[in-house]
């Protein structure tokens, strides 16, 4: 008995899915909106597309007017072309890149122009970067546009050769010089460094150019052996002294609480 009302209720359901789909398709129909000219139906599900060369506004697809000099882009947005290469848009139209002597074309943008090194971009176009004597074109054209040989240093529009004492060398920059190790600059010259007895040299370029060795301090220019006091020891930084725990400094003396 089972059988048979299992049968009648799957026609049911299968009648009605097919009512389903036919009022579907009906109404699917009646909304639809037919292809206009010049476009296709879209591949990525509904709609359409415009063809090549039209642009959409509203529901039509309208010629993309191409000025001289110019090609189509493949967006279906904005103008629908760009100008090719060596023109500028301006005013709906591509007008050719007045390029002025001494420069050319800037690859980046196709529409724009820079001057060819050594010269610099003025109003009225690229000038010539006057190098003077002893000096270089550098890799910008801000400033000057050069740079002084190694030992010359900039004077003004000129490039002055460095003087460089005995016992010096120029810097990495190449514009200056300093005194080799064991000297110290005195105007223009480099002097030697009196280091005294037991001290050792340092290289600082301020202060004093010596320093005692550990055990023995600075008086005037020498350096003197510390006496210790009794319960003391030298401190950290090995010229002078503290008194040891738990004694304390009083009257020059360590002595305990």
């Amino acid at each position: 008995m089972r059988q048979p009302s299992y049968r009648a209720l799957a026609l049911t359901i299968a009648i009605l899915l097919l009512f389903a789909s036919v009022l579907s398709s009906q109404a699917f129909g009646q909304s639809a909106k037919p292809v206009p000219a010049n476009a296709q139906a879209s591949r990525f599900g509904s709609g359409w597309d415009c063809n090549r060369g039209f642009r959409k506004q509203d529901d039509a697809c309208h010629e993309v007017k191409l000025p001289d000099n110019a090609f189509l882009t493949n967006t279906s947005y904005g103008k629908g072309w760009d100008c090719h290469y060596g023109f500028l848009e301006k005013a709906d139209q591509c007008l050719a890149v007045q390029v002025p002597e001494n420069a050319y074309i800037d690859p980046y943008s196709g529409d724009r122009w820079r001057c060819l090194r050594g010269y610099r971009q003025s109003d009225m176009g690229c000038d010539l970067i006057k190098v003077p004597e002893n000096a270089f074109l550098s890799d910008t054209t801000q400033g000057s546009g050069w740079e002084c040989e190694r030992g010359y240093r900039t004077t003004q529009q000129a490039c002055i050769r460095l003087e460089v004492p005995a016992h010096a060398y120029l810097t990495t920059g190449g514009d200056e010089w300093r005194c080799d190790r064991g000297f110290e600059k005195k105007e223009q010259a480099c002097v030697a460094v009196q280091v005294p007895e037991n001290a050792v040299f340092v290289d600082t370029s301020y202060g004093q150019k010596w320093k005692c060795d550990r055990g023995f301090e600075t008086r005037a220019d020498e350096c003197l052996r510390i006496e210790l006091p009794e319960n003391a020891h030298l401190n950290s930084t090995g010229n002078g002294w503290d008194c040891s725990r738990p004694y304390r400094l009083r009257g020059g003396v360590c002595i305990m609480d």
